[in-house]
């Protein structure tokens, strides 16, 4: 099935309601299960993802799939290694191909006796029940901080709880901050000096946790506000102090013309008239935002060079290539330069006359491009389900600004 999309309408004014923040309750629930005392975590996710790790941490199956859901995988992982549990955790084909051997070798370095099932480095793994009797791993910092993410929160549950020491760049550290935050939260205390990061053995506690609104999902109505000439919308319960580092998009967004005010009752986007020509940004810390960022500048013609983006081709998709393969459908024509570098020069070639976007099982690829219907009538969306990963309410959402959307095939 695809969706056809197109937006007859003119001005953008209204609310938006964002789901919260799945990387916010992904983390929650793990602290959730280990706090010895629990507590309640208000505005829980709907995405696929939150379901998924969930259903995960109340299973009584020996088999735990995940899908798509990286962070269920990485997570889990370490949770079972750390509750002395022997489950085997797998997924779908491309989980099967997404690289998992930075986070068990820390793992196997306490002790865990975790072993691949199929290709070595890769899901599915299965973890042996022994207990972690180690409190100190060296992990690379350049593959995913879902890695040290997943280390950080099971640390204070270790018995002589962990010192862990980050080799080479950091990729996202943003999400290693929101990860010590939350925990501090919960009432765990950690010390990051340098490239060392020291959580000692101690429990969760907490008082109820009320989960930030979703700012990767928001970052799609940037992208959508910036097309349109009259833009008064209102991003429902979204602040400006937040843990997440894609936060920055309210930043960003204004080389394309939107002001952000922050109200008693969310973010309120306006229009302003100046739009950039070119844009540098580096997205090291970013990546979840990158697909928007690449679009939406091609979309209005401004050329860009983004460094940073190393880790996308290791997501649900390779995201690199599925940019330069659905873009080149409308006529933008971006290049990887190096490692690490997207830029675009402004090269176009002629759009396809019938444009049906891939979505390559990837959410932000759906999302990102959804937009584009603003400028290319009639575009098509693949495989529109999989924004249940992260925002079941998007397609609906979209509706209700004006976009109109029809199914085509089944």
């Amino acid at each position: 099935m695809e969706y056809r999309l197109s937006c007859p309408a003119t001005t953008l004014h209204g609310r938006i309601n964002l789901p919260s923040s799945k990387s916010i309750s992904n983390r929650l629930l793990i602290i959730q299960s280990l706090s010895p005392n629990k507590f309640d975590v208000v505005g829980l996710s709907d995405s696929d993802d939150t379901r998924v790790l969930q259903e995960g941490l109340q299973s009584t199956s020996d088999v735990i799939d995940v899908g798509h859901a990286g962070t269920s995988m990485r997570f889990l992982t370490a949770y079972f290694a750390a509750t002395g549990q022997v489950k085997t955790i797998t997924g779908s084909e491309r989980m099967k191909n997404r690289p998992i051997s930075g986070l068990v070798d820390a793992l196997n370095q306490l002790g865990a006796g975790i072993t691949y099932l199929e290709k070595e480095g890769y899901p599915p793994v299965r973890t042996s029940g022994n207990s972690l009797t180690g409190n100190t791993v060296m992990i690379d910092g350049d593959i995913s901080s879902q890695f040290i993410t997943a280390l950080l929160l099971i640390a204070p549950h270790l018995p002589e709880g962990l010192v862990i020491h980050i080799t080479g760049r950091l990729v996202s550290a943003s999400y290693v901050r929101m990860t010590l935050e939350l925990m501090q939260q919960a009432g765990v205390k950690a010390t990051w000096e340098g490239n060392t990061i020291t959580v000692i053995h101690q429990p969760y506690r907490s008082d109820t946790i009320t989960v930030e609104r979703d700012w990767s999902a928001a970052s799609y109505w940037y992208e959508i506000a910036s097309l349109f000439d009259d833009v008064e919308l209102l991003l429902e319960g979204v602040t400006g102090k937040s843990l997440q580092g894609d936060a920055v998009m309210s930043q960003i967004a204004y080389s394309w013309g939107i002001k952000t005010e922050y109200l008693p009752e969310g973010a309120l986007l306006t229009k302003h008239r100046n739009i950039c020509s070119f844009l540098s940004l580096d997205l090291i810390n970013t990546p979840d935002i990158a697909q928007t960022l690449v679009v939406t500048s091609c979309l209005h013609n401004t050329k860009f060079r983004f460094v940073g983006t190393d880790t996308l081709r290791v997501k649900e998709t390779d995201r690199v290539a599925a940019l330069q393969n659905e873009l080149l459908k409308l006529g933008f024509s971006i290049g990887e330069t190096a490692s690490g570098i997207l830029e675009w020069d402004g090269t176009r070639t002629e759009s396809q006359n019938d444009i049906s976007i891939a979505s390559y099982q990837d959410h932000r690829m759906a999302m990102a491009f959804a937009p584009a219907a603003i400028v290319f009538p009639g575009i098509q969306i693949e495989n529109p389900n999989v924004v249940n990963k992260s925002y079941s309410g998007f397609w609906n959402d979209l509706q209700s600004i004006g976009f109109v959307i029809d199914k085509v095939g089944t």
